[in-house]
């Protein structure tokens, strides 16, 4: 296999991740904390008691983009990842949409990203005000800026700091898991287990609404490729690491999500947006200290998942710029911290503007809501592609190989990007301005004429 060999060379600081790093990195990047806080109660009122199946059924495809990942990467080390990949073997306009669209999906997600860590603060401070929009938006501003400067300073402090953050929130979460079932096998569940809940049965509108939730459940982990230039031996380090973390999630986010239906009526659960593992830990017999630990295993979630998506944005931007796909200027390293700072302060400001526009939206459900449904189309479109060129450039294998790292992700590919042409057409207004309206928006950034790309991706 030719069409996406080779490597990279930057300015980026080689050698920085460990495989346990990157690990870690993409754990944090799918952030089960912060995704069971804000993404369960969305999910259980569009799948009702199918939402523990539907984390097992869409969580197929992404197995099968998580091949694709961890065989692209060995082929091709680019801090560009989707978007170097799709453009060497699909050509500069779908390659350039693969970026855009992560793009985009990183940046509203700073909004769906900074919001739990503002409501799981305000629960130690001001719980009354958890649920004022402009309170809220305040204390999430604190928190993204905060996060920015992090990142400015470099991957290795970066990274230290998401080993300890990550670790704490997993401990937490763990105990929380376990009292949860504790309690439900000796006070008995409001929803007593059932295999029908792994069954089928949704409507039109379920099925495209929990599809897109279980996409940004899962969505994340691809960090370790964008960090790839910055990993030890990353031609395996990176993918695996990547690889690894979606199995872990996996484990967290079934476990709440039938403790969740153990603990609360569905109905209860549905409404509980701003942050159910508070609930959880209070419904578990732990009280208020146990809620506020699930506050914290949230406020560390949302900081560590607002890193890495950070880190994806930067790097995809870095890479986009060094090749001239973007402006040249984002294509630079800082020579001190050796991380591409021009593309941090575009962050910065852009998702300032997104999130205080976000506080024009009626309650902080809201904007959850259409949030988690924008990004999620954006990520089933550069997904998907990963999962068509991992089809195509593993054509020749044979046997397993073939059905592993050509099959697997191409029809993972397909349903991911059937999927969300799917569920648009399903959306209200504000979502479908969001999702579609930013996509489209690259069309007036695409210049195929100003930038080539690497000869060794085109071998």
């Amino acid at each position: 296999m030719q069409a996406v060999r080779g490597s990279m060379t930057s300015g980026l600081r080689a050698n920085s991740l460990s495989f346990f790093e990157s690990l870690v990195m993409g754990v944090a990047g799918s952030a089960p904390g912060y995704t069971i806080a804000v993404t369960t109660a969305v999910l259980l009122a569009s799948a009702g008691t199918l939402a523990p199946g539907a984390l097992v059924i869409f969580a197929v495809p992404m197995l099968g983009i998580a091949f694709a990942y961890r065989a692209l990467n060995k082929e091709q080390v680019s801090a560009g990842a989707g978007y170097q990949w799709t453009t060497a073997v699909l050509g500069k306009f779908l390659g350039f949409f693969s970026g855009w669209a992560l793009l985009i999906a990183a940046l509203v997600f700073m909004v769906t990203g900074s919001i739990p860590a503002a409501t799981a603060s305000l629960n130690f401070i001001a719980p009354a005000l958890t649920g004022n929009v402009i309170v809220t938006t305040l204390v999430a501003s604190f928190w993204f800026v905060v996060v920015a400067l992090v990142l400015i300073m470099g991957i290795k402090i970066t990274s230290k700091v998401q080993v300890v953050m990550t670790g704490i929130e997993l401990v937490i979460l763990t105990v929380l898991l376990v009292a949860a079932f504790i309690h439900a096998a000796h006070a008995g569940a409001m929803n007593p287990f059932s295999w029908s809940w792994f069954g089928w049965g949704y409507t039109r509108q379920s099925f495209a609404t929990s599809a897109l939730v279980t996409v940004f459940f899962y969505w994340g982990w691809d960090v370790t490729a964008n960090l790839s230039e910055e990993t030890v031996n990353p031609q395996d380090n990176a993918g695996n690491g990547g690889f690894s973390s979606v199995i872990v999630t996996i484990v967290y986010y079934l476990g709440f999500t039938i403790a969740a239906l153990f603990l609360f009526s569905l109905k209860d659960a549905a409404h509980l947006t701003d942050n159910i593992v508070y609930n959880i830990a209070v419904a578990s017999g732990l009280g208020r200290q146990g809620g506020l630990a699930a506050s914290l295993a949230v406020i560390l979630s949302s900081i560590a998942t607002l890193e890495t998506t950070m880190l994806q944005f930067s790097r995809t931007l870095f890479a986009m710029g060094r090749d001239g796909a973007m402006p040249r200027l984002f294509g630079k390293v800082s020579p001190k911290t050796q991380s591409p700072t021009t593309a941090m302060y575009l962050l910065i400001g852009i998702g300032l503007v997104l999130l205080w526009g976000s506080s024009l939206m009626p309650s902080v459900s809201a904007i959850i809501t259409a949030s988690v449904n924008a990004v999620a189309i954006q990520v089933t479109y550069y997904y998907g592609l990963a999962g068509l060129v991992a089809a195509w450039s593993f054509r020749g294998t044979r046997g397993v190989r073939w059905l592993a790292l050509s099959l697997f992700p191409g029809l993972s590919g397909l349903t991911l990007i059937g999927l969300g042409v799917y569920a648009i057409t399903t959306f209200n207004l504000v979502t479908q301005i969001v999702g579609v309206g930013g996509f489209a928006l690259g069309i007036l950034f695409f210049r195929p004429g100003r930038y080539r790309m690497d000869a060794a991706l085109a071998e």
